[in-house]
């Protein structure tokens, strides 16, 4: 096991979290990435963990990987409203308009967003 890959697995769930949050905030989404997958992995219960790591994954430009998470994700929440807007967006950065659109409106109607 090599240095890097120990830091990112050391300590508790809730310090790796805290770790991880802080990767992210500082738009470092590898890192971030590395460390959200051992926690989603570790509890694919938990929501918070997953929606990061999707996140980290859609800025990392890793789409393909946002894309399967946050399918995931919708399929064990599916009013996570967040969740809905994101893939939506994903999508369309891959150039899938068409596909965006349902889940883009979806996602403004759960907000309480309503079209006048």
């Amino acid at each position: 096991m090599d240095a890097r890959s120990t830091y990112f697995e050391h300590g508790t769930a809730a310090e790796r979290w805290a770790r991880a949050r802080l990767f992210f905030d500082a738009k470092e989404y590898g890192p971030a990435v590395e460390i959200l997958e051992g926690l989603a992995g570790e509890a694919p219960e938990q929501l918070a963990p997953r929606l990061l790591l999707a996140r980290a994954y859609y800025h990392s430009a890793r789409l393909a990987r946002a894309e399967e998470e946050l399918r995931a994700i919708l399929e064990r929440w599916p009013v996570e409203d967040y969740a809905r807007l994101l893939l939506g967006r994903t999508l369309q950065r891959q150039g899938r308009t068409a596909e965006a659109a349902p889940h883009l409106r979806l996602a403004a109607a759960m907000a309480g967003e309503f079209p006048e």
